[in-house]
């Protein structure tokens, strides 16, 4: 497993969409300060869900998204995707190649993604943690993580071993478990206290429930008694009715005149007692308010009082000007308050006595008008419930005439609904019509925009497939730019020389003949780079000179800086005979010349080495082509298909000339064959490969590809930079191919979406029309069943209207007979008013001592704490009298506020007397009210009782036998609705079941009775009826029933519910109690495991921390401790760092360097002992020196055995030991930029 890119979209500095590609081993990413090299590892730890702003080197969340330049506008969104190679199955999932994305929006909103799918941030720690890589990020070590590492504290460093071990998901177990745990424990006691309190409950409610079982056998008992003495009653009353039937007419024919008399006399007395209730409140209120008034002037006058005494009390002067009130008159008045307030308070228990007797006196009379006033409501509702039958007699009358008359009104309204039902019916059928033929016409009209509408569906479909093959061609070539850009500038890199030649030429000032690198002042035709170069040798990455003057100074040059070596090519040669001139170099190093003699070339010389030691060129000087030849081998090699070296390379007329006089035999063929062939055949001809071997009679150089020389580097930057200039054309005419077709395909959406919304509006269109329709040919068959229920409606009021009439005229009988019927004598009523008015006197009598008591009680409250006040004042005065010039300001601001107090409480106590003499007028005229009132209704009661005492001697002595008969009907309807409504039995099946002639059954056992066994004994045979001991078995059921007590009725039940619910609780309870052990052995397993992972990460650590300190600093000695050995699960870890020759053991006294060097140290100790698949360090070595930098660079190579590094760096012994390099650059725009090179 290893990363293999990281693509990063507006995230920080990179604006651009930039993709890193990343190889097993050890990649450094370069750049100057500034450049955006820390962001690549902040969008690591972004995108592998790293949550702290801080831990990003941001104030906020939404900081990672890329603010914009003065070039560029800020983005809305930064996007980051990693790319993780899966082959080996590192990750629990079944991809061979993990992408995780991480995107963020400005607005706060956040996604994630595995392989393009949305995921949790849960999911994407939990799928990396199972890898190695643990959620606190271990396996980036970012700027400052090295001091975070030696400030952390011994549990600290145990984390950072812990998350390398992969500890933290036992322990996020752990966590859980005992979170589970706690909560448990608050359910388990709940469902441990609920079980013992039902426990509790159960024995007091079985008990309940034998007694309710009890009762239910008695219960049963008791009632059969009533049953059968009710039954016995009820067939006595109906024998004694039968004979004591009398004629009610004469009732009749009497009654009406006295009875209309009387009526009108009643509603009299109803409404004078309607006006005495409501002037009973208003009276109420009165006494209430002028009670509230006058305590309310007590206050007030106490507070004058009290405001009074302390303004003559703060007015005092002070001792120096005038001496206060003398403590001794205090304390005098103090007493003579205390005897005041003694005698107001024995006033106070006197008249609350008096209030309680008089309250007593007003509950008895109370009591007793109650009792008198049910009385007589007993006698009223006699009375009334007659008046009542004759009135619901009456109103049944009118009901049932009502009645047949609305009857006869809904046959009338049902048959004009009918009609109007059918006419609804036949003009919505008459508009159903004509909405379908516009539907009709609606179908045709949307046919043809569903048919324009696929076609301009099919034409965007292609217009987005034309679009995304543009902007997938553009991307591409983008892509394509982008690689042959970096591969140009990575060349153009490698051109740059580190040996002699590199110092040459920066010092171009110095030498005045010096024309720059032959590589870049000769061209090669196309395809011939590697055999040319081949052939030259060292000459292809020479430096050329204008003449040996010039090659002799920089020689001297190199040996003076001690620089190393260098290969020069002259531009002039001397001629071989006296005469001859050195050629010219021209002075445009440009201008290409045709091949023609010059000069040899020299070997330079190095300062260091010695003389004898063959230059870049040897490989050359053994072979034939470094020798003079005869004059007809020219002739040979023009004579040759094979083109000669000389005639290949292009450039100034001087320097083509020293090429052909350095190779001037040296041919050009395929393979090394065609060589053989070719030296063997021509002896005196040198062959070089197009593979770069190189062969001749004497002299024989080849093999693997080597190292490319700068002939063929600045042939390959060429060849890029005019990769790059087509590609930048082809990018432009993409991005323009891209921008039509969006155009295009914006133009065909817009014609889709208005096509669409025509087709939708037509769908809507067409849709109300056939709700319309629906909703006609809904009103039709509604209004035609309408009709046809308006007719059966008319059928049904008819045969209503004849049962009405009916009804009416049997009622109208009944009533007439009714009213026939003889009055009931009307109460006497002079003990309840008797009652009422000394009730009412004693309520005033009540209210006069509540008054006076309340009176006395404010006084009391008033002069309370007065006498402490007074001998207080006393003790301030005696006080005051030495500090009379510090109080002073203070006492007069007390007099202004307590003049205030009782100039304002003067004003409210005028208001309130005046408000009190309103609220007495107000009593006085409501109790004249009432009293004239209740002297108008005792007058009137006066009459009624004379017209119904006349009433009563009119009808007595003739009715009385009517009387009675009433008297035995109303026993009869009593036993009957008794035994309907308290027994539940009908009065026909109560005589047939109950009555005297059935036998009585056997009555059950009593409490601690066996019955006998034998049925035919006399205990269990029914016997018959006897009204004695029915009487005798219904007082021994009552007692029975009595001697229970209490019964709740309902304690069968609540047991059984109560019994059921403890044996769930006990139940649940068992699973609780079995659930908490499991969850104690999840802990006890989890803290195992934790304590086994540790252990075994803290041995190989702490073993791999001694051999890496021992590597880091030779000689000393370093070793990892634990605070607690004995307790693995919270021991800490401690770090001793001795380096060599000094006797210091902790961290704090050692230097900055070698603090460092041991943070270091303990990381790559972690790394070594649990190996992630990659790791990411940025800066770490930016504080060590060269020995120190080399000892850690070879501890990295041993780490990228087992894991892929990605290291920010600045150093370049690191960037030597890297198999790839990113440099990252930032120009003017502030837009961070990404090239690449592989080394290895």
């Amino acid at each position: 497993m290893h990363l293999k890119a990281l693509t990063l979209r507006g995230f920080k500095s990179f604006a651009s969409a930039t993709t890193l590609r990343f190889e097993p081993g050890i990649t450094c990413v370069v750049g100057p300060n500034g450049s955006g090299k820390s962001n690549v590892v902040d969008a690591l730890s972004w995108v592998m869900g790293e949550q702290g702003a801080k831990s990003l080197r941001g104030g906020k969340m939404e900081d990672v998204i890329f603010a914009g330049t003065t070039g560029r506008p800020p983005l809305g969104r930064a996007e980051v995707s990693l790319t993780i190679d899966n082959s080996d199955g590192a990750l629990p999932i079944e991809y061979a190649e993990v992408t995780i994305t991480r995107i963020m929006f400005r607005n706060g909103g956040s996604e994630y993604q595995i392989n393009g799918d949305t995921c949790r941030l849960l999911d994407i720690q939990e799928l990396l943690s199972d890898s190695g890589i643990g959620r606190e990020m271990h396996v980036i070590v970012g700027q400052g993580q090295l001091d975070s590492v030696l400030h952390a504290d011994p549990m600290g460093r145990r984390a950072f071993i812990e998350e390398a071990a992969g500890v933290l998901k036992h322990r996020k177990r752990k966590e859980k478990a005992l979170r589970k745990l706690d909560a448990m424990g608050a359910n388990l006691a709940r469902v441990q206290d609920l079980t013992d309190e039902l426990r509790r409950q159960l024995k007091p409610l079985g008990r309940q429930a034998a007694v309710a079982r009890r009762a239910a056998v008695i219960q049963a008992d008791l009632r059969d008694a009533r049953l059968r003495l009710l039954a016995d009653d009820l067939v006595t009353l109906r024998d004694a009715l039968r004979d004591e039937i009398a004629d009610e007419a004469e009732l009749k024919k009497r009654k009406d005149a006295a009875e209309a008399e009387l009526s009108a006399a009643l509603a009299r007395e109803a409404e004078l007692e309607g006006e005495v209730r409501r002037l009973a409140p208003r009276l109420q209120r009165a006494q209430q308010t002028w009670y509230e008034l006058s305590q309310l002037a007590e206050r007030v006058r106490g507070t004058i009082s009290l405001a009074d005494a302390r303004v003559r009390s703060a007015s005092q002067p002070p001792a120096e000007e005038r001496r206060g009130r003398d403590p001794e008159d205090m304390e005098r008045e103090a007493a003579r308050i205390r005897e005041q307030e003694a005698e107001l308070t024995a006033a106070l228990e006197a008249a609350e006595h008096a209030l309680e007797d008089t309250a007593a006196h007003r509950a008895d009379l109370e009591r007793e008008l109650a009792a008198e006033e049910r009385r007589l409501k007993d006698v009223a509702r006699a009375i009334a419930d007659r008046r009542e039958g004759l009135a619901r007699l009456n109103g049944q009358v009118n009901a049932a005439r009502s009645r047949a008359g609305s009857a006869q009104a809904e046959i009338d309204r049902l048959a004009a609904a009918r009609d109007e039902a059918q006419e609804r019916a036949v003009t919505a059928q008459e508009e159903y019509e004509q909405l379908k033929a516009e539907v009709d016409g609606l179908d045709d009209v949307d046919e043809e925009l569903a048919a324009r509408h696929e076609e301009a569906k099919e034409g965007l479909a292609e217009a987005r497939s034309a679009h995304s093959a543009a902007r997938d061609e553009a991307t591409a070539a983008e892509r394509r730019r982008a690689a042959v850009a970096a591969r140009h500038e990575a060349l153009a890199l490698g051109l740059r020389r580190k040996d002699g030649t590199g110092v040459l030429l920066g010092a171009r000032d110095r030498l005045a003949g010096l024309l720059g690198p032959a590589a870049e002042l000769l061209t090669v035709e196309p395809g011939y780079e590697i055999p040319v170069a081949a052939a030259l040798g060292a000459a292809a990455d020479a430096v050329a000179v204008t003449d040996p003057a010039t090659a002799a100074d920089a020689i001297r040059l190199l040996r003076e800086r001690d620089a190393g070596r260098a290969a020069m090519l002259l531009g002039t040669v001397a001629a071989e005979g006296a005469g001859a001139r050195p050629h010219h170099v021209p002075e445009q190093p440009g201008e290409q010349t045709p091949a023609h003699p010059a000069a040899a070339v020299l070997p330079g010389q190095g300062s260091t080495h010695n003389a004898t030691e063959p230059g870049p060129s040897a490989q050359h000087s053994a072979s034939p082509a470094g020798v003079a030849v005869p004059g007809g081998r020219a002739e040979a090699v023009t004579a040759l298909a094979a083109p000669a070296v000389a005639d290949l390379v292009r450039g100034p007329a001087a320097l083509v000339g020293a090429v052909r006089r350095l190779v001037p035999d040296v041919v050009v063929v395929g393979t090394l064959e065609d060589a053989e062939a070719l030296v063997a055949a021509h002896p005196g001809l040198t062959a070089v490969t197009g593979e770069g071997d190189v062969l001749s009679a004497h002299f024989a150089h080849g093999g693997s590809a080597g190292a490319p020389s700068l002939l063929e580097v600045q042939a390959s930057v060429d060849e890029a930079a005019a990769e790059l200039a087509d590609l930048v054309v082809r990018c432009e005419e993409l991005a323009e191919a891209q921008r039509l077709a969006g155009e295009r395909r914006t133009e065909r959406t817009a014609l889709v979406e208005e096509l669409g919304e025509r087709r939708r509006a037509a769908e809507r269109e067409k849709s109300g029309v056939a709700q319309q329709l629906g909703r006609l040919a809904g009103q039709a068959r509604g209004a035609a069943g309408e009709a046809e229920r308006m007719t059966a409606s008319a059928a049904r009021a008819q045969e209503a209207l004849e049962r009405a009439t009916e009804e009416a005229e049997e009622l109208a009988e009944r009533l007439l007979v009714a009213e026939e019927a003889p009055a009931e004598e009307e109460p006497d009523t002079s003990v309840r008013d008797r009652l009422a008015a000394d009730g009412a006197n004693a309520r005033q009598t009540e209210m006069e001592a509540r008054l006076q008591a309340r009176t006395h009680e404010e006084r009391v409250k008033a002069l309370a704490g007065r006498a402490d006040s007074l001998d207080r004042a006393a003790r301030v005065e005696r006080e005051a009298r030495t500090r009379a010039e510090q109080r002073r300001a203070r006492l007069r601001y007390e007099a202004e506020v307590a003049s205030a107090v009782a100039s304002g409480a003067r004003q409210l106590l005028a208001h309130v007397e005046v408000s009190l003499v309103r609220a007495d007028q107000e009593r006085t005229s409501a109790e004249a009210a009432k009293g004239e009132r209740e002297r108008e209704l005792a007058v009137e009661r006066d009459r009624g009782r004379a017209l119904k005492g006349e009433l009563d001697k009119l009808t007595d002595s003739v009715h009385r036998g009517e009387v009675l008969g009433a008297e035995k009907r109303l026993r009869i309807e009593q036993l009957e609705t008794k035994a309907l409504e308290e027994l539940g039995v009908e009065p026909a099946g109560l005589v047939s079941e109950y009555g005297p002639d059935q036998l009585v059954p056997p009555s059950p056992a009593a409490e601690g009775e066996e019955l006998p066994e034998d049925p035919e004994h006399p205990r269990n045979q029914p016997k018959a009826y006897r009204r004695p001991e029915q009487e005798k078995r219904l007082r021994a059921a009552e007692r029975a029933y009595q001697q229970l007590g209490k019964v709740n009725p309902l304690a069968l039940e609540e047991f059984s519910a109560l019994e059921e619910r403890h044996k769930f609780l006990s139940e649940q309870l068992e699973d609780l109690k079995k659930t908490r052990a499991d969850l104690l052995q999840v802990i006890k397993e989890v803290d195992e495991r934790v304590e086994q992972v540790f252990t075994e990460a803290y041995r190989d650590t702490a073993r791999e921390f001694e051999g890496v300190f021992s590597r880091l600093f030779p000689g000393g000695e370093g070793r990892l401790i634990l605070t607690d050995p004995d307790n693995m699960l919270a021991t800490g870890v401690d770090v001793e760092a001795r380096p060599p020759g000094k006797k210091v053991k902790r961290l704090s006294l050692l230097s900055g360097g070698e603090r460092s060097l041991t943070a270091v140290a303990l990381l790559v100790s972690i790394f070594k002992a649990r190996p992630s698949p990659f790791y990411v360090m940025d800066e770490v070595e930016a504080a060590l020196d060269d020995t120190n930098l080399q000892r850690l660079i070879r501890i990295m190579e041993e780490l990228q055995e087992s894991s892929q590094l990605i290291v920010i760096t600045h150093q370049k012994r690191t960037m030597e030991v890297a198999d790839a390099l990113y440099g990252v650059s930032m120009q003017g725009d502030g837009v961070s930029k990404v090239i690449s090179q592989r080394l290895r």
